[in-house]
């Protein structure tokens, strides 16, 4: 009996597994088959991903969109995705064929990607490309539109040393792209070439698409070296009826941050000489210092009717400064009007924007004086000789200068008017075949007066000239007619073709004059010079000038898409330039791009993306004015031929340059790899690129012999050298880089809580100088970047080598500091200098976070670079006691056992300081009030921080890179970088709260 149950036991236990398996081969073999299509169209959708939800077993469409998946049990949906269109889920139930039609993504639409004179499908893009929403921008106040980007896109560098509310950002994508011409991107607003950054206002801004490599670039020919940025405007809504009005304001408040620590005045009478005590105790810093009170206001209204769509906006701003007396004040209006007429076939679209802006700024020499100045010194002077000077006390010797004094009796104001008028018209000729013109004019009109008043009494200042007041203007034009065709047409099954073919005139016109007078009765501000009685000589001057140039351009482009797999886009454009030699007038700048979404090919498992694109282009930069091929001739000396007889005074012309006939185009060759890639169904989204570059024919002013033969002007009326220099090609850089960007979108982390991290980073290989000399004219190397006085105004530490880096800093090395204090150093003579580091960056990083949870949302930027070395002047030059008067900056690097008590002879590595930060860059908390209201469609209150902490080792103002010398603020110098001047602006922290409502 025992066995017999046994047997039963097995045999049931046996039966029950053949039945499972039974059960489960036959749901094993169960499938689902079907079709997928474009819902618009009614194509088939090739490579569309099929998954069972909940599992990673899934399939793809074939080239006919059909599919076929084995199901198992407990299966119940599948999901249909694909890129551009909106994902759909598709419950299986006993269904054995699933026929699904999919709808674009209306987000991946708004995604577009603007590319230069059309749009293309992020999708379909081959180059490398950045784009940014209004959505991405950083928060914060923000004066100008390049800040709206900093840390956003992996390999452009926005850097703004300091805190000057006037200060322009210094923009490098892919870091320095020339010697003597214009190292920015081009900017492109609405399609107006070249157009002034001022012209738009933050909020006005809709996207911002970066154009980063050769291939992306090469449609705007001779202006696309340094990469361009493309700004879209906000429009109207194309919904009939639908108008609503926004008002966004805000107000900060700004507090320098970072003040170099100095000497107390009781630890400044230690050190010094009691000759020195002045019995005083000022801190001068807080003497010019304020906390900055600055407010904002936007106020739009947008809306459509029929077929007409509109957009206007008032935008003003005000942002005061830290320091006294400097700030800035902008006005901005701005209208967007588009309509559409003949059934819409014909589409009409005006934009007009006015900028009026007006800064205020204080000398640079007020900053230095505020850090460095005795603190025993007083602030006034009541007596005869103080009277004199407004009541300042006014120090003695070599730059010893009250900076309270200098921000209150000098003056610097500039106004700025800027006006953007573009006009557009496109035409359907027929379905596929569209033509379009367009119209634009840039008028930029700048007026700027300095006045140093008679109580100026620092030296050289205004007491000692009774008066100086100076204008200067400077307007400038930039015109752009354009044209062109578009034929966009489905070649056969599967093969998509857009082609493009435009003409193009750009008309450049600037004019300029100044003039500087001194000796007033009294203090007349620069509003009237005619009252002054010196207008000839020393601290007088007279000058004006005007040119132009035109610019001539045919391009075209074809870009083909096939069945969303495969990408092929070629560029072409040749240009004219009236600037150029007459040799050399003509450049062709050719691309080609490609790629391929394997995805779309290959079960590549979690990814839905995996785009691979290479590319390749040739761009060209302008030179950074148009008369440098021809020769120059300035105004010599007047020459009086009696002295006493006015009417005998003659200027003489003084050429400065010799002409080249053979003036050309820097030119820039650039190869990209790239990779586009999303997982799991785009939750995870981003994009790697590795390029070379390679740049050719630099232009450069060349010092040469007079009377030596000009091989650059055959055949010209001026055979030899008549001037001591000359404009030429004459040397080549290479470089190359790896850019990353990922971002998480919408992480879950529970209760309604998501977070969307981005992170962006870029690693540079500095570029290197090759190929320096042509024509005879050799240059081994070029030397720039003199410290300054006192003691370090004899060498330069920025030498530019043949075969080296760019930005190589040299000079002597500390050997020790002997117990008297004197420091000793390896050497002093020049050419025995060695390579202390380099100036540029070897990377940036940008990490941005937004949080979201039900009403609330938060958002924060943390940012850097590594690599770069800067020197630090208020170091090199104060941190000693070597000056009786001046002031001892005590940084974490300064020596106190013993105390440095020599003057500077020449910078040391004991100065280059390395430039490595992490800057909480800006961060925002938001919360959207819940409204019913039949008025309000939105209500929202946000407050936020910007330059929360830096984390680094730096000991200066600003560790941010310094990508060019701003000894000369109006000739920045892109070979001397790396010094941070002792005129840099304080740092401000900024807090700002806001509100944001929108009206229905």
């Amino acid at each position: 009996m025992r066995n017999y149950l046994q047997k039963m036991k097995v045999f049931l236990m046996v039966t029950a597994m053949l039945f499972a398996a039974v059960v489960s081969a036959n749901a094993q073999s169960r499938e689902v088959s079907g079709t997928v299509l474009d819902k618009t169209m009614g194509d088939p959708l090739p490579g569309v991903t099929v998954l069972v939800k909940g599992t990673t077993r899934g399939t793809n469409t074939d080239l006919d969109g059909k599919f076929t998946i084995p199901l198992q049990p407990g299966d119940q949906v599948l999901v249909f995705s694909f890129v551009g269109f909106s994902a759909q889920e598709i419950t299986i139930g006993n269904q054995s064929v699933i026929n699904v039609e999919l709808d674009e993504d209306i987000q991946s639409l708004q995604e577009a990607v603007v590319i230069g004179y059309g749009t293309q499908d992020k999708k379909e893009i081959t180059s490398s490309v950045a784009s940014i929403s209004s959505e991405g921008f950083n928060k914060g106040n923000f004066p100008n539109p390049q800040s709206l980007l900093t840390g956003k896109v992996a390999g452009l560098n926005i850097s703004t040393p300091g805190g000057s509310p006037n200060a322009q950002p210094t923009v490098r994508l892919r870091g320095i792209s020339s010697f003597g011409a214009n190292s920015s991107p081009l900017v492109v607003l609405d399609g107006v070439i070249g157009a002034s950054i001022d012209a738009v206002d933050p909020n006005d801004i809709e996207s911002i698409d970066v154009l980063k490599d050769a291939s992306a670039a090469a449609i705007y020919g001779t202006r696309g070296a340094s990469g361009v940025i493309l700004i879209t405007t906000k429009k109207g809504s194309t919904k009939k009826g639908f108008s609503n009005v926004t008002i966004n304001t805000f107000g900060s408040a700004e507090q320098a941050t970072n003040l170099i620590p100095v000497l107390s005045p009781d630890e400044f009478r230690a050190r010094r000489p009691e000759s020195s005590d002045f019995g005083n105790n000022t801190n001068w810093r807080d003497e010019i210092l304020r906390t900055a009170l600055n407010g904002t206001t936007n106020a739009s209204l947008s809306g459509g009717f029929e077929n007409t769509s509109y957009f206007a906006s008032v935008n003003y701003r005000s942002n005061q400064g830290i320091v006294k007396n400097s700030g800035r004040e902008t006005l901005n209006t701005r209208l967007n009007l588009s309509h559409g007429a003949l059934n819409n076939r014909l589409r009409m679209n005006v934009n007009l924007a006015f900028t009026d802006t007006e800064a205020n700024d204080i000398p640079g020499d007020a900053l230095l004086f505020a850090t460095i100045l005795n603190p025993t010194m007083p602030v006034f002077d009541n007596s005869p000789e103080g009277l004199l000077n407004g009541g300042y006390f006014q120090p003695t010797g070599f730059d010893n200068n009250n900076p309270v004094a200098l921000i209150n009796t000098r003056t610097n104001q500039t106004k700025v008017r800027n006006a953007l008028y573009s006009y557009r018209a496109e035409y359907d000729i027929t379905d596929d075949l569209i033509v379009s013109a367009q119209f634009s004019q840039d008028i930029l009109n700048t007026l700027n007066g300095q006045y140093l008043s008679r109580l100026d009494g620092a030296p050289n200042g205004g007491r000692n000239n009774n008066g100086i007041a100076q204008q200067n203007t400077y307007d400038r034009i930039n015109t752009v007619i354009s044209g062109n065709l578009r034929y966009e047409k489905e070649i056969f099954d599967g093969l998509n073709m857009s082609v493009l073919g435009g003409v193009e005139t750009q008309l450049f016109e600037e004019r300029a004059f100044g003039a500087q007078v001194r000796q007033f009765l009294y203090d007349q501000s620069w509003n009237n010079l005619g009252a002054a009685g010196i207008r000839f000589g020393n601290n007088t001057n007279i000058y004006s000038n005007a040119a132009k140039s035109t610019l001539n351009s045919v391009f075209g482009r074809a870009n083909f898409n096939f069945r969303n797999i495969y990408f092929f886009s070629a560029t072409l454009r040749a240009e004219t330039y009236s600037g150029f030699g007459a040799q050399n007038q003509t450049g062709y700048f050719p691309a080609f791009s490609a790629g391929a979404d394997l995805s779309q090919i290959f079960d590549m498992g979690p990814f839905n993306q995996f785009k691979l694109r290479g590319s390749f282009g040739i761009v060209g930069q302008l030179p950074p004015s148009p008369n440098l091929a021809q020769s120059i001739f300035l105004n010599g000396n007047r020459i009086l031929l009696d002295a006493n007889d006015i009417n005998t005074a003659w200027v003489a012309p003084l050429q400065t340059t010799n002409p080249n006939q053979f003036l050309k185009w820097e030119t820039t060759r650039e190869l990209t790899f790239g990779l586009d890639y999303a997982l799991f169904d785009g939750k995870i989204t981003g994009s790697m690129d590795y390029y070379r570059r390679n740049i050719e024919d630099l232009l450069f002013n060349v010092g040469v012999n007079v009377g030596q033969p000009n091989p650059f002007n055959p055949g010209g009326s001026q055979p030899n050298y008549t001037a001591g220099s000359i404009w030429a090609n004459i040397a080549g850089l290479n470089s190359s880089g790896f850019e990353f960007l990922m971002t998480a979108n919408n992480i879950n982390l529970g209760n309604g809580f998501t977070w969307t991290p981005t992170a962006v980073f870029t690693v540079y290989k500095r570029a290197r100088i090759q190929d320096i000399g042509t024509g005879g004219l050799t240059l081994p190397e070029i030397r720039r970047g003199i410290p300054g006085a006192p003691g370090v105004n004899n060498s330069d530490v920025i030498r530019n080598i043949e075969g080296q880096r760019v930005g190589d800093i040299y000079g002597p090395r500390l050997v020790s500091i002997e117990s008297d204090g004197t420091a000793v150093l390896s050497t002093t003579t020049p050419n025995e200098f060695e390579r202390l580091g380099n100036a540029l960056p070897t990377g940036d990083f940008g990490f941005t976070n937004q949080f979201n949870y039900k009403n609330w949302d938060m958002n924060f930027l943390l940012r850097g670079s590594w690599g770069h070395q800067m020197l630090n002047s208020f170091r090199l030059f104060y941190e000693g006691d070597g000056n009786a008067t001046w002031n001892s900056v005590i940084t974490k690097n300064t020596p106190t056992n013993p105390v440095i008590s020599n003057a500077p002879e020449q910078i040391s590595d004991f100065y280059i300081e390395r430039g490595d930060f992490l800057r909480l860059d800006n961060l925002q908390i938001g919360y959207n009030v819940p409204t019913r209201s039949s008025a309000i469609s939105n209500l929202r209150f946000y407050a936020g921080v910007q330059n929360l902490f830096t984390i680094t080792n730096f000991t200066g103002v600003d560790p941010e890179v310094r990508w060019t010398d701003t000894l000369d603020p109006m000739n920045p110098d892109q070979l001397a970088p790396g010094i941070e001047r002792r005129s840099t602006y304080f740092v401000p922290r900024i807090w700002t709260t806001g509100l944001t409502i929108t009206f229905k």
